[in-house]
């Protein structure tokens, strides 16, 4: 969902079994052996797992995790189609309905159905009965607000995209780049959804006449422009993020504040959700399988949205009360199918690119 997305950790996750693992096997053989009990995961920055959840898998399955970050979830996804015929690892974690159709006309998975997919919503499964992609999680790209500057401005904060191009947000948001950032893209095409493939080049031109100010990444746009978020010194009060931002502002705080700092302009999301795949000519094709059936388990799902901020797919799985505290649940989202993303998302980018960085 990508991305620099939610909040960065530093994970200190990554196993590798190391040389000493390597001289204890001794030569190709120990080499051999080695690989078959280490599992790649491939994956964006923002990926995040409890440590006691990961060793249960470990445990369990008998698989080491060896975790392999490339930045952005854009950047990761292009990263693995370049490397398609000698991939980086056995699983991708963090395509997205965005960048899905590149994913899948590239090649880049090879099918397999996990354990538990029958408990995943239906309409999250996007490559149903093919099964190359497993949904993992579901978000909302959303422009968020802080709510101390329009307290203070005595101006209501926007509700909808019609909202953004009013005179009294003059020079108040900051997005990403659609070009570079997961959630910039999926806000281009919230707005694509709202105003139609004739009509959302109109608003782009409106919204930059009203002073949109674009950054590459959500970290840069959340965390160094934005005036809402922890420790910012940003003095934008509006920015794309995720419904999910909220939560996450009041996590750390103690003792815990009757409402987030943050609020969500409901009429401005975009639903994404993030799959996890097989790579095709993976060397530890059966580890990457457990990896598949572990990303759908409960324990994983239920550990999720306090690591990354997403909501779980599987039916049943709890949500955490930080998210119905604190949260936002958004019950109409906009949406793009796949098939049109696929057919119109490279014109679509360089449209946007030629309305708004000239």
């Amino acid at each position: 969902m990508t991305t620099g997305r939610r909040r960065t950790a530093a994970l200190g996750l990554a196993v590798t079994l190391g040389a000493l693992t390597l001289a204890a096997c001794g030569g190709s053989g120990g080499e051999q052996a080695a690989a078959t009990k280490t599992v790649k995961l491939v994956t964006h920055d923002s990926f995040n797992v409890s440590k006691s959840v990961l060793a249960d898998f470990e445990k369990q399955s008998g698989y080491k995790v060896q975790m392999i970050k490339g930045g952005d979830a854009g950047k990761a996804v292009n990263q693995a189609v370049l490397t398609k015929d000698n991939p980086q690892g056995d699983v991708f974690f963090g395509i997205d309905n965005t960048l899905l159709s590149r994913g899948l006309d590239e090649g880049l998975f090879t099918p397999y159905k996990a354990k538990g997919l029958d408990g995943v919503d239906e309409k999250l499964q996007l490559d149903k009965g093919k099964h190359r992609v497993t949904p993992v999680d579901y978000g909302d790209t959303c422009v968020n607000y802080d709510k101390a500057y329009f307290a203070k401005h005595k101006i209501a904060p926007p509700k909808t995209f019609g909202d953004l191009v009013k005179p009294e947000y003059k020079n108040l948001l900051v997005t990403e780049n659609s070009a570079t950032s997961s959630p910039g893209l999926a806000f281009q095409l919230g707005t694509i959804a709202q105003y139609g493939k004739g009509g959302w080049q109109d608003y782009w031109k409106k919204l930059q006449a009203n002073g949109v100010e674009v950054v590459d990444g959500w970290e840069q746009a959340y965390y160094e422009r934005f005036s809402g978020a922890a420790g910012s010194k940003g003095d934008k009060p509006l920015v794309v993020s995720y419904a999910s931002s909220p939560p996450a502002e009041v996590m750390a705080k103690k003792p815990a504040p009757k409402e987030a700092p943050t609020g969500v302009a409901t009429g401005t999301c975009f639903r994404q959700t993030e799959f996890a795949g097989l790579l095709k000519g993976a060397a530890n094709e059966k580890g990457g399988k457990a990896l598949l059936d572990f990303l759908i388990s409960k324990e994983f799902q239920e550990d999720m949205p306090l690591q990354m901020f997403v909501n779980p797919v599987v039916e049943g799985a709890k949500v955490p009360e930080l998210f119905t505290k604190y949260g936002q649940k958004i019950d109409e989202p906009k949406t793009v199918s796949p098939t049109e993303i696929a057919g119109n998302r490279e014109q679509w980018i360089k449209q946007w690119s030629s309305l708004v960085l000239k």
